[in-house]
């Protein structure tokens, strides 16, 4: 069942949301080589309950830690350690927050240091093709469309998209319905309605879309172990239009990115 939220909940959310963009920025200044995975969960819990929030992933379904780190061929759910980031690779973190009764949850990929221009292009790639899927969560759309915009400008560009796992909707839940793959048919699925929360997030990977699903019970790598990249964002329907309730701008502005992509999905509510 889509629990469609109101105005007020919806408001409510956009904290949630927030402090998740604000740990990213947080952490975006601390990503470098030498780092451990594990001292940046430990960042995030500390910044996420100083400012209020529950780390949404701290115990779900029983995962040990804050933050889901999944380095280069990892695509999701990797578990934070104290094995040191190398010059080279790429992270995505994905974090969670429980604030005042609702969840926020998005996540970005990261460089360690220089990476190459193939994998810059991935996450170049990864990153339009969120906001593709965002253009199209519109009322009276539905959730095949935003599947399908995402898998076919991925695949025009060479890339694996992901099949076993899924974006989903989220609020008084981490996962609530309905599910949004990153693959499908135009005009599949449930119709989007205002008051819909989506946590839309590609998992692209830059070679064959299976993955392999490791003894631990969470970790996720591609079958071929190519460089995977992964972003989310969480994002509803007000007037029958596509609005962020998370940010990349935090992250942006510790990285020194100039960028307009989120413009047209602002609005002050």
């Amino acid at each position: 069942m889509i629990h469609l939220k109101s105005l007020d909940e919806l408001r409510i959310m956009r904290e949630s949301a927030q402090l998740v963009s604000k740990t990213l920025g947080m952490l975006a200044k601390e990503i470098q080589p030498g780092v451990t995975t594990l001292h940046l969960d430990k960042l995030a819990y500390d910044f996420i309950k100083d400012h209020g929030g529950e780390p949404g992933f701290l115990g779900l379904y029983n995962f040990p830690n804050s933050l889901c780190i999944s380095p280069n061929e990892q695509v999701v759910h990797g578990i934070p350690n104290d094995k040191p980031l190398q010059e080279g690779d790429i992270i995505s973190v994905d974090c969670g927050v429980y604030m005042n009764g609702f969840y926020g949850d998005h996540a970005y990929s990261f460089e360690v240091g220089e990476v190459s221009p193939e994998i810059k292009k991935l996450l170049k790639i990864t990153k339009e093709s969120l906001y593709k899927g965002i253009e199209q969560c519109v009322r009276g759309k539905r959730v095949g469309d935003i599947s399908n915009a995402i898998q076919t400008y991925c695949e025009a560009h060479g890339y694996g998209v992901v099949r076993e796992l899924v974006g989903h909707g989220v609020g008084r839940k981490m996962h609530e319905d309905p599910q949004v793959p990153n693959y499908g048919r135009k005009g599949s699925g449930k119709v989007l309605k205002d008051g819909i929360v989506l946590a839309i997030e590609p998992m692209i990977n830059m070679g064959t879309h299976e993955v392999k699903w490791h003894k631990d019970g969470w970790t996720v790598t591609s079958k071929d172990k190519s460089p995977s990249a992964h972003f989310e964002h969480d994002v509803t329907i007000i007037g029958g239009k596509p609005v962020l309730l998370s940010t990349f701008k935090y992250v942006h502005e510790a990285l020194g990115i100039v960028s307009d992509e989120e413009a047209p999905f602002t609005l002050d509510f």
